[in-house]
C-alpha cells in the first residue's frame, strides 16, 4: 500500500486556480447588428432595441411593434429577447441548420459568431444579422452546395422532396429579399402577383402553395396550415421567413426563375396532372 503526502492548503489553492483558469468565461466583447446599410455596435452594459421606434428602427410599418426585440448582456452572455406581444422571430446560425422560434416573452443566448434573424409584420419580411466577436460555437455544418436543378428533376432539400415548380414558387415569393445585397426588408408579393411572375394561373399557384405548405408542415414547420391553435393568417410570409432563415433558398436560386421560359405554357397554366406533390 503506497503512502501519499497530505495535500496542503497551498496545493488545493493552486489546483483550484487551475480549474478556474480553464472554466472561467472570457470577457464579453461588443457585438455588431447589421441591417441593410446600417451597422450598430453594442457594448456590454448597454441594451439595444429593434422595432418601429427603437435603437434600430427597421421600418415605420404599423404592424411592427415599436420595440420588438432587445439585445442585452447578462451572466457573461449576450441575450436576444422578444419583448413584443404578437410577432415571432426565426433565429438561425450561419448555416441555417440550427434554428429557433423566438415567441413573445421568450429569450435565447447568442452563442454563435453569426446569427441571422428573420421576422414578418403585415406583408413585409425583415432580415438582419448579429455578429459577435467569437461565439461559443461554430456553425452546425458547412453550407452544402447544390447541383443545378433541371426542370425534369425533383430535389431533396432538408429531407423534403421539392419539384422544380415548387422551388420556383418559393423563390418567386422570396425574390424581393433574395435580390438584396445585404440583410434588409422586402414586400412579399401577393398570390396573384407571384402567379403572374411565374406565368401560372392563380388556381395553379394556390394548389402548389398548398402542397409546399403541407410538405413543410409534415416535418414540423409551424404556421403554414390553419387549425384550432394556428390560424396561418399569412402563410406566404411564414413560408418566406422559414425559407430565408434556414437557407432553403438562397440568392443562387434566383437562377431557377430563368427556367420559366423553357417549359411549355400549357404545363404551367393549370398542370392538373402533377398530382398531390405538384
Amino acid at each position: 500500500m503506497s503512502s501519499q503526502a497530505p495535500r496542503t492548503g497551498e496545493d488545493r489553492a493552486a489546483n483550484t486556480g487551475s480549474i478556474e483558469a480553464v472554466t472561467s468565461t472570457p470577457p464579453l466583447r461588443a457585438l455588431r447588428v447589421e441591417y441593410g446599410d446600417e451597422h450598430h455596435m453594442v457594448e456590454p452594459g448597454r441594451e439595444f432595441s429593434i422595432g418601429r421606434e427603437s435603437d434600430l428602427s427597421v421600418d415605420d410599418n404599423p404592424y411592427l411593434h415599436r420595440r420588438f426585440l432587445r439585445i442585452r448582456a447578462e451572466s457573461g452572455l449576450w441575450w436576444l429577447e422578444n419583448i413584443g406581444t404578437l410577432l415571432t422571430a426565426t433565429v438561425t446560425d450561419a448555416s441555417g441548420q440550427v434554428q429557433a422560434r423566438l415567441a413573445p416573452g421568450a429569450r435565447l443566448p447568442l452563442v454563435f459568431e453569426h446569427v441571422h434573424i428573420v421576422f414578418g409584420a403585415g406583408s413585409t419580411s425583415y432580415e438582419l444579422t448579429i455578429r459577435t466577436a467569437g461565439g461559443y460555437y461554430g456553425p452546425a455544418v458547412s453550407p452544402v452546395s447544390r447541383e443545378p436543378v433541371s426542370r425534369e428533376s425533383d430535389e431533396t432539400i432538408g429531407h423534403v422532396p421539392l419539384t422544380s415548380s415548387q422551388r420556383q414558387l418559393i423563390v418567386a415569393l422570396a425574390e424581393p429579399l433574395l435580390r438584396q445585397s445585404s440583410a434588409g426588408h422586402g414586400e412579399i408579393p401577393s398570390s396573384a402577383d407571384a402567379a403572374t411572375r411565374l406565368g401560372w394561373t392563380l388556381t395553379a399557384f394556390n394548389r402548389k402553395l398548398d402542397n409546399v405548405c403541407d410538405k413543410l408542415d409534415r416535418i414540423g414547420v409551424t404556421g403554414l396550415r390553419g387549425g384550432r391553435d394556428n390560424l396561418a393568417t399569412n402563410r406566404r410570409l411564414r413560408l418566406v421567413e422559414y425559407a430565408i432563415a434556414t437557407r432553403l433558398v438562397t440568392r443562387d436560386d434566383l437562377a431557377i426563375l430563368d427556367l420559366l421560359g423553357s417549359r411549355p405554357d400549357a404545363q404551367l397554366a393549370d398542370d392538373g396532372g402533377e398530382g398531390v406533390d405538384g
